[in-house]
């Protein structure tokens, strides 16, 4: 009798625990950079848009709507982005104590393009640092919310974008003046050895930091890494604003949700 109590407590309890993992979160925070601001996507240019965000922005592609729409209404008003423009992943730890603060139950990270897009190759965040900030920071996340789940998004391929506008003089100028990641986009008309090689050796660097993402993530039970699907979406010339030539346009932004958040199927509920 004892025996076939203990078993019945077991069985209850496993249902229990995967009926609370199965269960769509009521909050979302996002970390991140400009992308997750959706800089430059409001009618008004060269401003935050955070309503525009593929991830907890107001608009019906978000992850913040698509979670609303699997009957979740209780997340309805518990949306907060904590993504800051020009960040890179030495901020990563800084807003994670801000999701902290908003006990949130489900946090989507996409940093790491300012850490590729520096103003010149050479300073461009080390890989080895990279791979601690970026531990540091979800081991605080998952020690202060160990039952929040966490995304990670694969940086976008910046190489991929210098090839969709690298002959079109209007994004050449504006690249230019702006200063825009030179150390992929600098001399685009270029095919000179040193340049093509720059070309290849940030390409590599973004995907090295890709494989950082990916690797410390799967050491976190609760964190899923997107597979570098984002990194290998080819993006067309609609899915970037021109007016800057660098950042997801209105279009990008819902590309982005749909790509995340199919990588995503599964682990949200």
């Amino acid at each position: 009798m004892k025996l076939r109590t203990a078993l019945l407590a077991a069985v209850v309890g496993l249902t229990l625990t995967a009926s609370a993992h199965g269960a769509y979160p009521s909050s979302i925070a996002s970390t991140g950079d400009s992308i997750t601001r959706a800089f430059n996507d409001c009618w008004f240019p060269y401003v935050d848009c955070p309503a525009a965000s593929w991830s907890t922005g107001t608009s019906s592609y978000s992850h913040y709507r698509r979670l609303q729409a699997v009957n979740n209404p209780a997340i309805t008003g518990r949306s907060f982005n904590h993504a800051t423009t020009g960040a890179d992943m030495a901020d990563l730890n800084g807003q994670v104590q801000a999701v902290i603060g908003r006990s949130a139950e489900y946090v989507t990270v996409l940093m790491g393009a300012n850490d590729v897009c520096a103003s010149s190759e050479a300073g461009m965040t080390p890989v080895d640092t990279f791979r601690s900030q970026f531990a540091v920071a979800l081991s605080s996340l998952t020690t202060a919310l160990p039952n929040t789940r966490v995304f990670v998004s694969s940086i976008p391929d910046v190489h991929q974008l210098f090839q969709l506008y690298r002959w079109d003089l209007g994004a050449n100028s504006v690249w230019a003046i702006a200063g825009i990641c030179q150390s992929m986009l600098a001399n685009p008309w270029s095919n000179s050895s040193a340049d093509v090689a720059r070309r290849a050796r940030v390409r590599q660097r973004n995907i090295d930091y890709n494989t950082v993402l990916g690797q410390v993530c799967a050491t976190f039970t609760l964190c899923r890494f997107d597979s570098n699907a984002v990194f290998n979406t080819a993006f067309v010339r609609s899915d970037v604003t021109t007016r800057d030539y660098f950042h997801p346009s209105v279009n990008g932004q819902a590309k982005l949700a749909a790509i995340t958040w199919n990588a995503a199927v599964g682990f949200l509920g």
